[in-house]
């Protein structure tokens, strides 16, 4: 088929021998591929030997937006919204295919008009990146951002945030912020904000919201409380989770309640919340060259898999059930679980060695079965805890980095909310939920 001569933003449409598909043209590095932004959001790659023709429905005719004028008002507090990256402040450029940030106030007004309603805002680019690509020195980086906002008289801070580990983040920037006095919120999008379907909205304007109209001071989550556009929902920073790939309603607090859900109005569901008061922050950083691995059991397991983690600084073991790894020798062919046992006691006597358990809801307890009690015995930590793993990763780099000397004894104790002393019947998902 000949080189097509329609521009990124035509809306074409593309007869193969088996459909016909509308979309609008997007550029492609590839010359035997032609990509399509379909009406759903989606892109589509077809091959071109597989196109019959090609109609050209509309030509693209960039638009110039209205901007609109937005003046201080003192009845509103200040919001800063620092990025981080993510989809939440983004749009669609037709001629490059990408989706491109948007990060002045000016620009955020104008994609968002509502905001003005809540708040007088400040706007700052931190970085760009896909939230797996993060790394301690981002946290602190984002943390000594917050206090530069703090300083200036700031009533609130909103952060956007790739969805991925956005609850690393919320729980890294729980610990090194200590005594925060005012609120901040951590927003994230599962869908494109060139989606009809996107979330961005809903969960921005609702934290804007939450920061204007509440006493709550503290960092936290917004996102949404199901898959509609009724609801967002604020979740506690250091027991939540992101528990599906791409549902609006992915994060789920663990053991633990919401804090608040956002509708037509704003209902508490607990009165166990830091409150605003004159507070000075405190940055306690994490040092940037901590090494702390997670490990997931698994069946058939092996010591080298521990001795892997001999040059770090701490381990995490995701146990099945209560708290469990392979260490008892069953049969003649079991005889590697005692080499696992034998492999943890050597790496316990060296780096704090903590147990978590793959279940995400409940917590652990190795007084139950014998394994669990080997494990403690070899120097297994965390027993007869609810706290996460990804808290738990967060909490061992803190501690090592500010505490270490008193690293065990701070270790059992609920310091940022990460620890329950008791768990309701209704802080298990409902399967309905799911």
């Amino acid at each position: 088929m000949k080189k097509s001569t329609f521009e990124p933003g035509d809306l074409i449409e593309v007869t193969t021998s088996s459909e016909e598909i509308k979309g609008t043209f997007l550029p492609s590095n590839n010359k035997e591929i032609l990509s399509l932004k379909l009406s759903s959001g989606y892109n589509l790659s077809i091959k071109r030997s597989e196109i019959k023709s090609i109609k050209l429905l509309e030509k693209h005719i960039p638009k110039v937006e209205k901007q609109i004028k937005t003046k201080t008002k003192n009845n509103l507090p200040t919001v800063a919204i620092l990025h981080t990256g993510g989809t939440v402040a983004s749009k669609v450029s037709y001629e490059t295919g990408a989706v491109s940030a948007q990060f002045s106030p000016q620009d955020l007004i104008n994609k968002f008009p509502k905001l003005k309603e809540y708040a007088n805002i400040k706007s700052k680019l931190i970085s760009n990146m896909f939230s797996e690509n993060i790394r301690f020195h981002n946290y602190n980086l984002i943390a000594k951002e917050i206090e530069k906002e703090i300083h200036s008289k700031g009533d609130g801070i909103i952060l956007t945030h790739g969805t991925d580990t956005l609850h690393y983040t919320s729980a890294a920037l729980s610990f090194i912020l200590e005594d925060l006095s005012i609120p901040v919120i951590l927003v994230g999008s599962q869908r494109s904000s060139d989606r009809p379907s996107s979330d961005a909205s809903l969960n921005l304007i609702s934290a804007a919201r939450f920061i204007k109209e509440t006493d709550f001071a503290g960092v936290a989550i917004c996102m949404h409380n199901s898959i509609n556009d009724k609801e967002a929902v604020i979740l506690p920073a250091c027991k939540t989770r992101k528990v599906h790939t791409s549902r609006r309603d992915a994060f789920k607090p663990i053991n633990s309640s919401p804090i608040a859900v956002i509708s037509d109005k704003i209902e508490f569901l607990t009165k166990d919340y830091q409150k605003k008061e004159n507070k000075k922050l405190r940055l306690k950083p994490i040092k940037e060259n901590l090494k702390i691995g997670i490990l997931r059991a698994h069946p058939n397991m092996l010591s080298k898999e521990i001795e892997n983690y001999n040059s770090f600084d701490a381990l995490i073991i995701e146990g099945t059930g209560l708290g469990h790894i392979a260490v008892e020798k069953i049969d003649q062919k079991s005889s590697e679980n005692e080499k696992i046992l034998s492999s943890i006691k050597k790496l316990a006597k060296k780096v704090p060695v903590i147990m978590t358990s793959q279940c995400i809801f409940g917590r652990t307890d190795m007084d139950v079965y014998s394994p669990g009690r080997k494990l403690q015995e070899a120097g297994v930590i965390n027993n007869n805890s609810d706290i996460t793993t990804e808290t738990a990763f967060i909490k061992s780099a803190w501690l090592l980095s500010n505490h270490k000397k008193d690293f065990y004894s701070l270790w059992k104790k609920n310091l940022r909310g990460e620890i329950n002393e008791r768990i309701l019947p209704e802080h298990y998902l409902d399967e309905k939920e799911v």
